[in-house]
């Protein structure tokens, strides 16, 4: 097996873990949250999720960088939008971004403070973050087909 190949093993495994678990959340339990206006049922899942999703995001960075360098898109030219390739590692860039800023919201504004009164906020976040993590695996099939 080709060292490409099982990067792509890992990168999917990651992704199915990191969206899945979002649409999970997105799906099951934000509703269910919403219509108690239960904030604990959307904190009691982000627990037993996150070991598991953060270590799937870290790995879909990792394995995401090493595949874009084996496509020849390295760090200089990231950001060039050249090519089909780098305009996909270019986008799923900048939506790894958002969700990192969309995180450092809810760790440090919203959920410190997550009440009954303020779960809508909480729920934009989770559907922004689910709605990226599906757009981020949208764009990563097109690479096969040399991208966007």
């Amino acid at each position: 097996m080709k060292l490409h190949h099982f990067l792509l093993i890992i990168h999917l495994i990651s992704a199915t873990i990191w969206v899945g678990g979002h649409l999970v959340l997105s799906i099951r339990y934000l509703p269910l949250a919403l219509k108690q206006k239960d904030p604990a049922i959307i904190l009691n899942y982000e627990k037993k999720f996150e070991a598991l999703g953060m270590s799937s995001l870290l790995l879909l960075i990792i394995t995401g960088i090493m595949m874009a360098y084996d496509f020849g898109v390295s760090f200089d030219s990231w950001f060039s939008f050249s090519s089909g390739i780098e305009k996909v590692v270019s986008v799923k860039l900048l939506l790894l971004l958002s969700t990192f800023l969309l995180a450092l919201i809810a760790q440090f504004s919203i959920i410190p403070n997550l009440s009954k009164h303020n779960i809508n906020k909480m729920a934009v976040l989770i559907i922004s973050v689910t709605l990226i993590g599906v757009t981020m695996l949208i764009l990563g099939s097109s690479i096969r087909y040399g991208g966007i």
